[in-house]
């Protein structure tokens, strides 16, 4: 859908690149918190589907379900452009089908997924570790996409108290982290939020400018589970910042992104320039 395919074309919104983007990200979570079917994901893309870039099924919810919704949705996905991720399930093979981590790759990629997000935030792994899946992901033709964190427990349903409980690493070892997978060939790392923005008392914003001035933004998506954190993103790097956000939230993220609507906080602030 081009700008001059919307209702009301006539209003301004903000320059966004045009899909494939490699900047301006915006990836949605599929099911985990509810269901999903391939009849409520059209919908979703038949509307919105020009802001979606990566659709990700949580929790390894694919497991749950039969291999021909698995193949739909991600059909689905790829009718309107949106590539499909796996999500962080690659702890749980680690933990309990070590064995089976090629295995998983190679049935990934043959049921039509895109990316393999390697998560660690529940494992102690070696760093070497981890920059080996990267490895193996790219070897199976499939895109890497690490996950970085400062807080041991990230990524789950971990309380505040839960969290607290461990020792937040140096945001230095995740910088260094995330270069390798970098180097090893990650599409893009995924900077977890608990323990940033989620499930602390004070934001850690000082980790998020560290992290982000250190590897580059561009390489970046951050995860924004709440308006206030998506908010706050957009309004510190721009329209155009790499974010990861709830499926329910996908209009509210790209009128702030288009400048067409905001908070009393962010209303009017949001904008872009196109040298012509």
């Amino acid at each position: 859908m081009s700008r001059h395919d919307r209702a009301f074309d006539f209003f301004h919104v903000n320059d966004r690149p045009d899909k494939p983007r490699e900047t301006g990200i915006t990836e949605i979570r599929g099911p985990y918190y509810d269901p999903m079917g391939p009849r409520e994901l059209r919908d979703i893309l038949e509307t919105m589907g020009e802001y979606v870039d990566i659709y990700k099924f949580s929790g390894g919810s694919f497991a749950l379900m039969p291999e021909d919704a698995v193949r739909e949705l991600i059909d689905v996905c790829h009718e309107y452009d949106v590539e499909v991720s796996t999500g962080g399930f690659v702890e749980n093979v680690l933990v309990r089908n070590n064995d089976l981590v090629e295995e998983y790759v190679i049935e990934a990629d043959e049921l039509g997924f895109d990316i393999v997000e390697i998560s660690s935030g529940f494992l102690a792994v070696d760093t070497d570790d981890l920059v080996a899946l990267t490895e193996l992901v790219a070897e199976n033709g499939l895109k890497p996409k690490p996950e970085i964190n400062v807080q041991f427990g990230a990524g789950g349903a971990s309380s505040e108290e839960e969290l607290l409980s461990e020792v937040q690493q140096d945001p230095r070892l995740a910088i260094e982290e995330g270069r390798r997978h970098l180097d090893a060939g990650a599409y893009k790392l995924m900077v977890e939020a608990e323990g940033i923005t989620e499930n602390v008392s004070d934001w850690r914003t000082d980790v998020v400018y560290e992290i982000a001035t250190e590897i580059g933004i561009e390489n970046l998506v951050f995860e924004a589970p709440s308006p206030e954190e998506f908010e706050w993103y957009v309004k510190n790097f721009g329209p155009n910042v790499n974010l990861f956000v709830d499926n329910s939230q996908i209009v509210e993220l790209e009128c702030l992104r288009s400048g067409l609507w905001g908070k009393s906080t962010s209303w009017g602030r949001t904008t872009s320039f196109s040298q012509g």
